[in-house]
């Protein structure tokens, strides 16, 4: 901690522990072997179209494996459009009538005259550092968990973005004297966030029989799974309404909300 002549101490962080190792000018040596492969694909085109070519081919791939906005190069970002786009253009065409659209209603999503499904999403559990008997044990009740599931089941795991609003220090509505301070920490706070990802883990149970018996056997399975994901150290969190509408969104359906 330093102090200034005029304003409040400054402390200075030290740097990163987990940062890349950078090779010369370039962030890595994987970006170093990009603008390798820029260099040669300019070397390889110039002699069927103009010498003069490979220059700003060799320039491009200079700037594009060196210059990275907010932490991703440019064709990264670019590629991740694209694909994005090429996404968006598929699942455009698929178009449902209003009648064929699921309904989700009493935390079942109903796809069928006589198919109810039940969404249970949780977060990870950190287990790098578990001993190896409690990986060992983690291991053996996941596995009892899939061999369970005698139905309809399907299980999709992601990743979101952490919220920063959970842990950004309170506005007091007023100027203080520590207003330059929270928002200094509340700019520090979005900027690691932004780089933090949380998982998030969604098991669908699905009935298929049409007897009148279904929906209970669905309902105790769903118990049963929120049980077992408990006892491996999770907090699963049954879905309803709105969430479970979303969370059918991630598999493809688009459904609606029942209205009473």
């Amino acid at each position: 901690m330093g102090e200034t002549e005029s304003g409040p101490p400054l402390i200075s962080l030290p740097e990163r522990v987990d940062r890349r190792m950078r090779l010369g000018p370039f962030p890595s040596s994987r970006d170093a072997l990009k603008f390798v492969v820029y260099a040669a694909i300019g070397a390889l085109l110039s002699p069927f179209l103009a010498p003069w070519l490979w220059l700003p081919i060799v320039l491009g791939g200079f700037v594009v494996s060196v210059w990275r906005p907010e932490g991703r190069a440019v064709d990264e970002s670019v590629l991740t459009f694209v694909s994005w786009k090429i996404r968006s253009a598929k699942s455009g065409g698929k178009v449902k009538t209003p009648g064929s659209l699921p309904i989700a209603r009493q935390g079942l999503l109903q796809v069928g005259v006589h198919r109810h499904l039940a969404i249970l999403r949780t977060a990870g559990t950190p287990i790098a550092y578990l001993p190896p008997d409690e990986l060992a044990r983690r291991f053996e009740l996941f596995r009892d968990l899939l061999r369970s599931s005698d139905g309809s089941f399907a299980l999709l795991a992601g990743t979101v973005p952490t919220r920063a609003q959970s842990v950004r220090p309170l506005s007091n509505g007023g100027d203080c004297v520590d207003s330059p301070a929270r928002e200094g920490y509340s700019e520090l706070v979005d900027l690691l966030c932004r780089r933090r990802l949380l998982r998030r883990v969604y098991f669908v149970l699905g009935s298929a029989a049409g007897d009148p018996d279904s929906i209970g056997r669905l309902e105790g399975r769903v118990s049963n799974t929120a049980e077992r994901l408990s006892s491996m150290g999770l907090r699963p969190t049954r879905l309803r309404d709105r969430a479970l509408v979303e969370a059918g969104r991630r598999f493809g359906w688009s459904a609606g909300v029942a209205r009473s």
